[in-house]
């Protein structure tokens, strides 16, 4: 009820909402909504055709839901570098996605219709980059860049706790800012230095094979992991993942471990809890929650789910409403 109340009682923004719009001599254009909103603005910086730097700082004096249209019709990749506070983003579609302080989450979209929602008082602060299809196809060829890319509707490919490394250069991006700074060198080469790391990440080398596993083979594992991701609401089973890729059983188990030092079973339930967090956090009740990452009996879910994250589904639910 609680959850509830706090969403009737927030202020929504159309993307239609009269924002003030300022171009800086370094580059950037800042989107900055009505001070009586509080600070909430976006800073956008180009750092090539198919490259741009985004970062966003938020602290509304009421809650806040910002409903969002992507302005880009075109297959995006967006790594987002959590900096300050929590938000969430709820798709019409049905997708929901997290972003925490210290975490670096990875979606990629076509179209992306939808809503961000922040809470009244606390500041939020996100350092984005976004990356084109073709500057994908560049580093990480036509046919990784597909799998990634999928089929346009929001997915949500990483999210994980943002590395001592990244957290540096997303630190010295946003400092650069901060300071009104001209170097676009230096910023080019922290904003490139970020995304390599990511994409390697998203799509390890496999120049450097084990003789057991082909480039075929490393491709064919690669589409398992994506099945688990996109079909994790599926009783998926080993076998029907073989089938699926056209692997063995032996070659997906070794395959997996020598790709993702993971086995088939831990993948997947790492993919279903990481999944379930954000739907908690988004407002899914934890009946629906369970059911929408593969559980049939909400009761497994809840112990799985408190055996994995070491607090139960109900003290996550509604956090980012």
């Amino acid at each position: 009820m609680a959850a509830l109340q706090k969403i009737s009682q927030s202020y929504r923004v159309a993307p239609t909402h009269s924002r003030l719009i300022s171009n800086d001599p370094c580059g950037w254009t800042r989107q900055q909504l009505p001070g009586e909103l509080g600070e909430c603005y976006s800073e956008r910086y180009f750092v090539d055709n198919d490259l741009m730097v985004v970062r966003s700082r938020y602290r509304p004096t009421r809650n806040l839901i910002e409903e969002t249209v992507s302005p880009h019709n075109r297959h995006m990749l967006v790594i987002t570098f959590g900096m300050q506070g929590d938000s969430g983003y709820k798709g019409a579609d049905g997708s929901a996605v997290s972003f925490r302080a210290g975490y670096t989450t990875i979606t990629s979209f076509q179209l992306s219709l939808g809503e961000r929602c922040y809470e009244a008082g606390t500041t939020v602060s996100q350092l984005r980059l976004l990356i084109g299809e073709s500057m994908l196809n560049k580093y990480i060829g036509e046919q990784r860049t597909r799998q990634l890319l999928g089929n346009g509707n929001v997915r949500q490919l990483a999210f994980q706790k943002t590395s001592a490394t990244s957290a540096s250069h997303a630190t010295a991006l946003a400092r650069y800012l901060n300071q009104g700074a001209t170097g676009a060198l230096d910023m080019h080469i922290h904003t490139l230095c970020l995304l390599s790391e990511q994409l390697k990440l998203l799509s390890p080398p496999t120049c450097i094979q084990n003789p057991q596993f082909s480039a075929s083979d490393i491709e064919k594992l690669d589409q398992a992991r994506d099945i688990m991701i996109e079909q994790m609401d599926q009783p998926l089973t080993i076998p029907y993942l073989c089938a699926a890729v056209g692997l063995n059983e032996f070659k997906l188990k070794e395959g997996l471990h020598y790709r993702f030092n993971s086995t088939p079973h831990r993948m997947l339930h790492e993919i279903r809890m990481r999944k379930a967090y954000t739907l908690l956090e988004s407002g899914c009740q934890v009946a629906q929650a369970a059911y929408k990452v593969g559980y049939k009996f909400p009761n497994n879910f809840s112990a799985a789910f408190t055996r994995f994250f070491g607090k139960s589904p109900k003290t996550v639910f509604g956090k980012r409403r």
